[in-house]
């Protein structure tokens, strides 16, 4: 995959409703993980489904950073899904954060906000026993996979299941895995993605500093996961003022996956309140 000072970004659109909403994926994702949650908002919705730069169809780029990531989805929107007014945008885990960062900085093309499983804060600590979360293990995991004489994805599959033992996870991080001639490679940018994990972790305060959204928000938390925490509700409420707190049961940190009828139900109760 080349590189790109300023990457482009690849998107799919689905449905043709009045309401249009934004979906920014998380790590190691893509934005057609979200399809059956847009197709199950029908017929209200348009959607857009973005690959975020170094993943899925979009280009890469040589550092990893969330101002530069929520500029580059600003300037795709401007110029196109929010040519005509702000827009509703969902961001899970890491695009949850790319999503706050667009809102803090790009305030006129957001109209609600809704962050699934992440906060405002760093995600990863210098003791990998504190950090929330375990993709330095997961991706750690695929950067040792060797992908030399695979042919057939089960493989894959097979070699990681001692270190990724759940069927789900290993689904998920196993669809970036793409047949090239020779052989197998990750679409995404695994090395970068490793190396830079700790400001995938982060959070660019220097970048949103001074700023607020003051539109409304929804915070979305899975009942299982480690990613919200207490000590983070100060934190979000004074970034977003207007931020509604519920709590998916049964939920990991994969909500939208996990539960998407109730996410669905969340995501309508939210987006189509008259205030």
């Amino acid at each position: 995959m080349p590189q790109d000072a300023k990457p482009t970004l690849q998107t799919t659109l689905i449905g043709s409703g009045e309401r249009r909403l934004v979906f920014l994926h998380g790590l190691f994702g893509r934005g057609k993980n979200f399809t059956n949650i847009a197709k199950g908002l029908q017929p209200q919705f348009q959607c857009l489904l973005v690959d975020l730069p170094n993943h899925g169809g979009s280009a890469w780029t040589e550092t990893f950073g969330y101002a530069a990531m929520a500029d580059t989805v600003a300037e795709e929107l401007r110029g196109g899904f929010a040519a005509e007014g702000p827009v509703d945008v969902l961001g899970h885990s890491m695009g949850g954060k790319v999503a706050m960062v667009l809102a803090l900085r790009h305030p006129e093309l957001v109209r609600r906000l809704v962050v699934e499983d992440i906060a405002p804060v760093d995600s990863l600590e210098a003791d990998a026993a504190s950090s929330r979360g375990n993709f330095e293990h997961l991706l750690g995991s695929l950067k040792r996979l060797d992908l030399t004489g695979l042919t057939h994805r089960s493989q894959a599959d097979a070699a990681l299941r001692a270190d990724v033992p759940s069927d789900m996870v290993r689904g998920f991080l196993l669809q970036n895995l793409r047949h090239r001639e020779g052989g197998f490679a990750w679409q995404p940018n695994l090395d970068l993605l490793h190396a830079q994990l700790g400001a995938v972790g982060g959070w660019p305060a220097q970048d949103v500093a001074g700023r607020t959204f003051t539109g409304p928000v929804l915070w979305m938390a899975g009942e299982n996961s480690p990613y919200i925490q207490e000590a983070d509700v100060p934190v979000m409420r004074a970034l977003f003022p207007r931020t509604v707190r519920i709590t998916v049961r049964g939920a990991s940190h994969w909500v939208h996956a996990d539960r998407p009828d109730e996410v669905i139900m969340a995501l309508r109760s939210f987006l189509l309140a008259e205030r």
